[in-house]
């Protein structure tokens, strides 16, 4: 019999804090889906909503390429990603410029 609930984690982070909310969703949430549900809004109110909305999602560590359409399994950790404020080749080539 196929469980009608499962239970996953959502999980932000700032450089200063972090949160990580633990959800029961229906079987069939979707990554964005439980991004969604989790509320991260709440924890940081100083983010406009788009940041979680819009934000790259992973699950453990590896990025999903169609967080809309990636079905959770019990146990999984979504992470939601921050844009980089920064391309790291660039900075790179910065720092490679600045030290000679």
């Amino acid at each position: 019999m196929a469980a009608t609930e499962i239970a996953v984690e959502v999980a932000f982070a700032l450089p200063d804090r972090q949160r990580l909310v633990i959800l029961t969703v229906p079987a069939g949430t979707t990554a964005r889906q439980a991004v969604r549900l989790a509320g991260l809004e709440r924890y940081f109110p100083e983010l406009p909503a788009e940041t979680f909305l819009d934000a790259d999602l992973g699950i453990f560590g590896k990025s999903l390429r169609d967080p809309e359409r990636h079905v959770l399994c019990t146990g999984d950790r979504v992470e939601v990603y921050r844009p980089l404020v920064l391309d790291p080749k660039a900075a790179r080539a910065e720092r490679a410029r600045t030290t000679r």
